[in-house]
């Protein structure tokens, strides 16, 4: 078997396995959905206009190279430090390990500091509060849910993410009754040119976080029943199911509403709701709260499993890697998680904190790729992973991730 020796990886007792197939998929499409459509859909419109819905077709390609070689690590090295063991395992290197093993954090504190900043401004659209105190009290509530047990943490986040994907349901529905014309927003490929190609390029990287949220699975699947089974599932079913929802509604929305005004809003898909459903925007700005905690929720569930990962195969002190008898959860590295987030939010704004997500996910992506290429070079007879991909998948998926931080970064 090709497994990472434990010498390398830690062990791996500690966390319980609680999580089957509905709950990984609920997860998975509850910290996607709300990272992504709730929040951004007014920062691609502002740079794809009528052409939104492609810029998201173009990050679900990108992500669904990605999810595969995910599948296949996921199952090879079935451990909380996820990225940072699948890199251990490719170039057998501690320094390797744990700078991708920081990058990962990286990117689960600056995600949940973005959504917080999303989330905050559907909340003011019916409480009168500053946008600091608003930040401060979701972080705290969500943080204590986090600690408190993943059974617990995910069977909440699976209720929200009932409710999320009902808001973004009610809007298709009602567009399509109300005979909303979208056709055209969905179906018309965007022309050869050079200004709209580099707007829908953008758009695409800002997009590209709407989809972050499937490789968190990869890290709680030490607390996943069945992992080689039900993890390749849940990856798979999750990208499917938001790329439909994306793609849809961001058809809706700039048929809808004109894109410059999208882009203007705080709370931009109240607006979309409005429109289609005649119905108050502060309606939808309820689901939209539930959305985003529910995104929070989930990235702060998974940065703490990473910190745990990664403390127990001695990427980082061995206190942040405890676990409590009584929750079952890593108590220490949710509260530091809490206070990153917090003081993210209080700090910097929402497009320049998904932008640098984006950026940040697609350099993670390009590592987990070569990860793959890696590994199946220096131990091309294995069998050991329950999924097993062709090269050329990681090889694009490689390619792909390049060219989009290329194009990000030349971008005007």
């Amino acid at each position: 078997m090709d497994a990472v020796p434990q010498d390398q990886i830690g062990p791996a007792a500690g966390l319980r396995r609680r999580l089957g197939l509905p709950l990984l998929v609920l997860y998975g499409t509850g910290v996607t959905v709300g990272a992504g459509i709730y929040v951004l859909i007014g920062a691609v419109a502002g740079h794809a206009g009528t052409y939104s819905s492609w810029a998201f077709a173009l990050a679900a390609a990108v992500m669904a190279l990605t999810a595969a070689s995910y599948a296949e690590l996921a199952t090879r090295y079935p451990v909380s430090a996820g990225e940072a063991a699948y890199i251990r395992a490719a170039f057998n290197s501690r320094l390797l390990s744990t700078a991708v093993g920081s990058l990962r954090l990286a990117i689960g504190i600056v995600s949940a500091a973005a959504v917080t900043l999303g989330g905050s401004g559907y909340i003011r659209q019916l409480v009168e509060l500053p946008t600091p105190l608003i930040a401060i009290a979701v972080v705290a509530a969500l943080g204590v849910v986090a600690a408190w047990g993943i059974l617990e943490s995910v069977m909440l986040a699976g209720l929200l993410t009932l409710i999320e994907t009902g808001g973004l349901v009610w809007i298709i529905v009602s567009a399509t009754h109300s005979g909303t014309a979208f056709n055209a927003a969905l179906f018309t490929p965007p022309p050869l040119n050079a200004g709209v190609f580099s707007g829908i390029t953008f758009a695409g990287l800002l997009a590209f976080f709407a989809f972050v949220g499937f490789e968190d699975l990869a890290n709680v699947v030490e607390e996943a029943k069945r992992p080689q089974r039900n993890i390749p599932w849940a990856m798979a079913l999750t990208l499917l199911i938001t790329t439909v929802l994306y793609v849809l509604i961001a058809a809706i929305s700039v048929s809808v509403v004109p894109p410059k005004i999208l882009a203007a809003s705080t709370a931009p898909l109240s607006l979309v709701f409005g429109a289609v459903a005649g119905i108050s925007p502060n309606a939808f700005s309820v689901i939209a709260i539930v959305s985003t905690l529910n995104t929070i929720l989930a990235q702060m569930t998974m940065t703490a499993r990473v910190v745990y990962g990664m403390a127990q195969q001695g990427d980082l002190p061995g206190m942040a890697g405890r676990v409590d008898s009584r929750t079952g959860t890593p108590l220490i590295a949710t509260g530091l998680v809490m206070l990153a987030v917090a003081a993210l939010a209080l700090t910097i704004p929402l497009e320049p904190l998904a932008e640098s997500t984006s950026l940040a996910t697609l350099m993670l992506f390009a590592c987990v790729n070569v990860s793959v290429l890696r590994i199946r070079s220096r131990h091309p007879e294995t069998g050991a992973a329950a999924v097993r991909v062709p090269l050329w998948i990681p090889s694009l998926g490689l390619i792909t991730c390049v060219l989009m931080m290329a194009a990000a970064l030349i971008a005007p």
